[in-house]
């Protein structure tokens, strides 16, 4: 298995994974617009409806043909396809690639139950058609260290094309907001999560900046001393009470947790 993995892990550390050439700055609800291609991994997944396709959830980029999104984004009825260096849907920029995937190319975890998010392992890895063009727009994103777990209030960015407020409108342009991570014993207090978040997750947020609706998938960007920015989380789940609940923190999948899966799922379908 180490041997399959050896052209995966030379591929993100020749393209330089997590650093982008367009530097973030430190909507997501209450956020900003990000600077233009300062995610560079960040993908817009996209679904057919009526002959045209329409965005329904984020994602990154991992490797040249793989991107990583949340498992309750897919739908086994639903044809898809990814759409990378992309900042403003409502204008055709010249820097999007299109591409599509392929029904059988869609790993759902399986132990993901679809009417519990709740139960975690909300995590997918679709293989690209062809691989996407790394260039100064696409770029990969960095994984953190397998059970890497960040400390209280430590600052990430979650970025995306989700409503800008509960019920609100789609915004045209990718959107970023600053969520400090808030650690599972403080999210699991009575009067926050109250004993649902488990170990495979990070809460992040929970005040006047959170994830909404078109959020889910996308990544919870996290700065490392070395200054590459690694994806830690994927927007997965907010409360009932609305995007920006107080004391309901945006919750994401831990990517530090599903390391393993997902390097034996990349391996397995090379």
């Amino acid at each position: 298995m180490l041997v399959l993995l050896i052209p995966v892990l030379l591929v993100a550390g020749a393209s330089g994974c997590g650093l982008p050439v367009y530097s973030p700055n430190a909507r997501v609800v209450n956020g900003e617009d990000a600077i233009p291609y300062s995610w560079p991994w960040q993908i817009s997944l996209q679904y057919e409806k009526d002959g045209e396709f329409r965005h329904t959830c984020g994602g990154s980029l991992i490797a040249p043909n793989w991107v990583m999104t949340a498992a309750h984004c897919i739908s086994k009825s639903r044809t898809y396809k990814v759409v990378l260096g992309e900042y403003d849907m409502s204008a055709e920029e010249g820097s999007e690639q299109h591409i599509p995937v392929n029904s059988e190319d869609i790993f759902v975890h399986p132990r993901w139950i679809s009417i519990c998010a709740a139960c975690g392992n909300d995590i997918a890895l679709l293989k690209l058609s062809h691989s996407a063009e790394l260039n100064d727009k696409v770029q990969l994103a960095c994984l953190p260290p397998a059970g890497e777990v960040l400390p209280n209030d430590y600052p990430c960015y979650i970025s995306g094309w989700g409503r800008l407020y509960t019920d609100g409108p789609l915004p045209s342009k990718l959107q970023q907001a600053i969520l400090p991570v808030v650690d599972n014993e403080h999210c699991n207090q009575r009067d926050w999560w109250g004993g649902v978040i488990k170990q495979s997750m990070i809460c992040a947020g929970g005040d006047i900046r959170a994830g909404c609706n078109g959020d889910s998938g996308g990544p919870l960007n996290c700065q490392a001393a070395e200054g590459r920015w690694e994806v830690h989380g994927i927007a997965s789940f907010v409360s009932a009470l609305g995007c920006n609940a107080l004391k309901k923190p945006t919750v994401f999948t831990r990517v530090s947790d599903f390391d393993g899966w997902i390097q034996e799922t990349i391996a397995q379908y090379p």
